[in-house]
């Protein structure tokens, strides 16, 4: 198996009950968690540029190997002096291992202990997704953290199949350590469905492995925030303290106070960028869609307090009238506001937990947010 990686550690700093701050050393920088990742999944954040990015203070973002795989492809990106430099990003970044997607995009995918046959939902190309591609892949982009290979299973699914994809998964992650070339940090990905056994079973076998983090996937697949929250408590109780623990996925503003409540570190979700580009923002009071005719003359800024440069320059009248005008700056202001209030957020737990009152942030963003 392959030397750990020695540019990454993990230490504590400050607990309140389960929440936890701590500090992510990466080989191109540190990051505070707990952290919210912006997702570029086609090595770009979607109507950010990266300075933008530097400014909201984001300080890693998630990049997707899948796609990036199909176009432009690897070979092409570590040419052009790997994905940092190809996309103009010199703070980390983690990728995920592609497996989601072949699960979600590809078509007449096939599953095997070796790995994953898919067609290309862009051209119908036959591929081939193994734990050792899958990292080589992601070594070629030149990515801080990777995910290794697993097996994101269906919700529901029968939990005999369940059972088969943990043993596959635990299978793959040994692969993927065994993979390692370079000195990036490899995390594992806790499966298990929505069965408390089979996750701690999936645990279990992934923390005898020297992987860096955990990743906990298979969550907000469509199981609903309680179960999400319950299979969240029964998974993590298995996990080290002294790694960190990335959630998947998730999610609202609603779901990251719980889960950091439970001991998570690190989130990405599309969220913010998303909703952004469908006129719905994020502010103190609540969510605002801009399709209301109520904002058509309404002089005040999108959220009155906020600090980010589309409040402190543009009005609800204005950045409704771009939104139903489809003119391209309706996203960009709007997505450098949803970002600054999920990074805020961010700082906002990281202090709470600091200052030993995270169950009373806890509670006015759900009170503002829960649905």
């Amino acid at each position: 198996m392959a030397m750990p990686c020695s540019s990454f550690r993990y230490s504590l700093q400050y607990t309140d009950g389960l929440a936890r701050c701590g500090k992510i050393e990466t080989r191109r920088g540190n990051v505070d968690s707990p952290v919210f990742m912006p997702v570029g999944t086609a090595a770009t954040v979607k109507a950010m540029t990266p300075d933008a990015l530097k400014s909201l203070g984001a300080q890693i973002i998630l990049s997707n190997t899948y796609h990036l795989h199909l176009r432009p492809g690897e070979g092409l990106i570590k040419d052009l002096g790997g994905l940092h430099n190809f996309m103009g990003w010199d703070k980390p970044i983690l990728t995920d291992s592609g497996g989601y997607q072949v699960f979600s995009l590809a078509k007449l995918v096939r599953i095997m202990d070796e790995g994953v046959q898919f067609a290309s939902h862009i051209d119908g190309s036959r591929r081939i997704l193994t734990p050792e591609k899958a990292l080589q892949i992601q070594e070629d982009l030149g990515s801080d953290i990777m995910m290794c290979l697993d097996e994101c299973v269906a919700f529901p699914s029968p939990k005999d199949y369940v059972e088969d994809s943990v043993d596959r998964t635990s299978l793959w992650a040994r692969r993927s350590l065994d993979a390692r070339k370079g000195d990036a940090a490899i995390f594992g990905i806790v499966q298990g469905g929505m069965y408390p056994d089979l996750r701690e079973k999936s645990a279990k076998d992934l923390i005898s492995l020297p992987f860096e983090g955990f990743s906990l996937g298979g969550l907000s697949v469509g199981e609903g925030h309680e179960t999400m929250v319950s299979m969240l408590e029964e998974t993590i109780i298995h996990l080290p303290d002294n790694k960190p623990r990335y959630l998947m996925g998730v999610g609202t503003p609603v779901d990251i106070v719980e889960a950091v409540a439970r001991g998570v570190d690190m989130f990405d979700c599309v969220l913010p960028t998303r909703n952004a580009r469908n006129g719905m923002l994020f502010t103190r009071r609540g969510k605002m869609s801009l399709k209301q005719a109520k904002y058509r003359q309404d002089p005040n800024p999108p959220d009155e307090g906020c600090m980010c440069y589309t409040c402190r320059n543009f009005s609800r009248a204005y950045l409704r009238h771009l939104f139903v005008s489809g003119e391209i700056l309706s996203s960009i202001l709007n997505t450098i506001h949803n970002l600054h209030f999920y990074l805020e957020l961010m700082s906002d737990i990281r202090h709470s937990i600091r200052e030993q009152n995270f169950d009373s942030l806890k509670k006015k963003v759900k009170e503002i947010y829960d649905e």
